[in-house]
């Protein structure tokens, strides 16, 4: 009789590796570290206003070997900070060098359009303090820190 193999969790980045992985490949990146990583490497004033959309690799040429030409980032911009990305350049250049570890990035373009960011939802107010209180008094829970926190629970469930 065969068993069938145990399962055990995975992690959300093995599921999602290989899919992304080729989405980011077609745009360049060896790698998601780079975009995943961005504020680390560029440092949280640039990553503020810029985020990468994709590498440009030089065509090798027949029986090059080695490194090259080094390939040029392309960097999704906000469009009042563009000059200020702009002249930050060489330092963006040496910060993410310095992430490969040897020179994979020769120079920076810029394309001004909105970042894709996903503003969290703002956090709910505090349940109503005096309709928790109306709650609790009516549950028959001796515990009082118990028959509080469940007052605060109906009244935000009864906000809903």
């Amino acid at each position: 009789m065969n068993k069938p193999p145990r399962s055990f969790p995975r992690t959300l980045s093995e599921l999602t590796g290989a899919t992304l992985s080729d989405a980011l490949r077609r745009q360049g990146f060896a790698s998601a570290e780079i975009v995943a990583r961005w504020a680390d490497i560029a440092g949280p004033e640039i990553a503020a206003h810029s985020e990468p959309i994709k590498i440009n690799w030089p065509r090798a040429v027949d029986g090059d070997e080695g490194p090259g030409e080094p390939a040029t980032l392309v960097l999704r911009v906000e469009g009042p900070a563009a000059i200020e990305v702009q002249h930050q350049s060489a330092v963006i250049l040496e910060r993410v060098n310095r992430f490969f570890g040897w020179a994979a990035i020769g120079r920076i373009a810029l394309r001004q359009a909105p970042l894709r960011r996903h503003v969290p939802a703002p956090a709910p107010p505090p349940p109503d303090p005096a309709a928790a209180a109306d709650i609790a008094a009516a549950l028959p829970i001796e515990d009082q820190e118990l028959r509080q926190a469940l007052g605060r629970l109906g009244a935000a469930v009864k906000r809903k």
